[in-house]
């Protein structure tokens, strides 16, 4: 019998492969799987379970490993795929028993019998075939992250062509045109992601994103299509509770090195240790300090030197005293308020500032460069909660 049907095999594996090719979906797209390779594969999964048949030798699930290793590198389910397999072994079967019932010689104890080693070998075969897809779609997988991390890394550090940009971006899922942002997340310990799922998570509100993690930070880069969507993609940032600095938008991936700097900026300025994000435009100032730390702290030298000299408890009043008078948009009256103070003790000590520098607040230039050191001051710990630095 099964010599009979290897004899007609090509004809039989036609079959095989338009019955498939009319109840799966996903064998109905020839883009996925032509008609050849359907016929090829029926052909080979049959040829080894009709030979395993006739010798009674130990299976060889080759054909099936080469099924599902094909299938996922397509790009078919597995769920497809194991409907298929189970498909053309019916019709085999089928085809068995139509066979066995021209020959008087085949008993039914014979087809019980044969009946149940077939359905064992197709249950290994079926085994075989899921196997062997999910190793190769995980290998697929890994090899598309490594690539997706690959062409991230080259837009971070600039180290790619315009003529490749666009390619890049396309692979990434990305527009090739912005808006775009850059985000930078603190990582707690080396190659952790502090931004775990966030991807997906963008990708949900219909922000599309790639990503790259180094042992330290976790980059984003993120297209912010509509107008709204800086707010979305803030919005979901927060929800991490992460530490991440966030850049200006900008419009060309020829920018993502500049603003992946911007963003690292806004990240060092990010106050406190807990959880936040900092955006550069929310304090642009304080990012330009960052940027230049030696030039900042002549800075502190040539403005604030003499205050920061004081006594710590005469130092921390008038620097606090500063620091609402600025955030308070140079009202005596609302810094009083914030500090639990008269107004003219405000006064008082703004004049204090004005005899120790030399330097009058009531000039714009004057008042820029004091608050300029009075940020370079905060961010060397020498402000009213921190600890007086040591200048040599």
């Amino acid at each position: 019998m099964a010599a009979a049907l290897h004899a007609r095999l090509p004809e039989l594996a036609g079959r095989m492969a338009l019955r498939i090719r009319s109840e799966v979906d996903a064998y109905k797209d020839e883009s996925l799987v032509s008609p050849d390779a359907v016929r090829r594969s029926c052909a080979a999964n049959a040829d080894f379970v009709l030979t395993h048949l006739r010798r009674k030798d130990a299976p060889d699930a080759e054909a099936a490993r080469e099924t599902g290793r094909a299938r996922a590198e397509q790009g078919v389910p597995l769920a497809d795929t194991l409907r298929a397999y189970r498909i053309g072994s019916e019709l085999l079967w089928t085809e068995i028993l139509a066979e066995a019932r021209t020959r008087p010689e085949v008993s039914d104890d014979l087809l019980v019998s044969e009946s149940a080693d077939f359905w064992a070998l197709f249950g290994l075969y079926a085994e075989a075939v899921a196997v062997a897809y999910r190793e190769t779609a995980a290998e697929l997988t890994s090899r598309g992250q490594a690539r997706r991390s690959a062409l991230a890394e080259a837009l971070f550090t600039g180290v790619i062509t315009d003529h490749t940009l666009w390619e890049a971006a396309r692979e990434l899922g990305l527009p090739e045109q912005g808006p775009y942002a850059v985000a930078v997340a603190e990582a707690g310990a080396p190659g952790e992601e502090p931004l775990a799922g966030v991807e997906a998570a963008l990708l949900r509100a219909d922000l599309p994103s790639a990503w790259r993690l180094l042992p330290d930070r976790q980059l984003g880069l993120i297209a912010l299509p509509t107008a709204a969507a800086e707010d979305t993609c803030l919005r979901v940032l927060r929800r991490s509770r992460a530490r991440v600095g966030f850049s200006p938008c900008f419009p060309s991936l020829r920018s993502v090195p500049q603003n992946l700097r911007f963003a690292r900026l806004a990240l060092s300025g990010l106050p406190g240790t807990g959880p936040g994000v900092a955006r550069f435009d929310d304090d642009p100032l304080a990012m330009v300090v960052a940027a230049a730390p030696a030039e900042a702290a002549r800075l502190v030298e040539v403005t604030l030197r003499p205050v920061l000299d004081l006594p710590a408890a005469e130092r921390s009043r008038l620097l606090r005293t500063l620091e609402q008078w600025f955030a308070s948009g140079g009202s005596a009256d609302a810094a009083a308020r914030g500090l639990f103070v008269h107004p003219n003790t405000v006064r008082y000590r703004l004049r204090r500032i004005e005899e120790l520098t030399g330097r009058s607040l009531s000039d714009p230039r004057t008042t820029a460069d004091v608050g300029a050191a009075l940020l370079a001051v905060r961010d060397r710990g020498e402000g009213p909660a921190g600890r007086r630095a040591d200048t040599g």
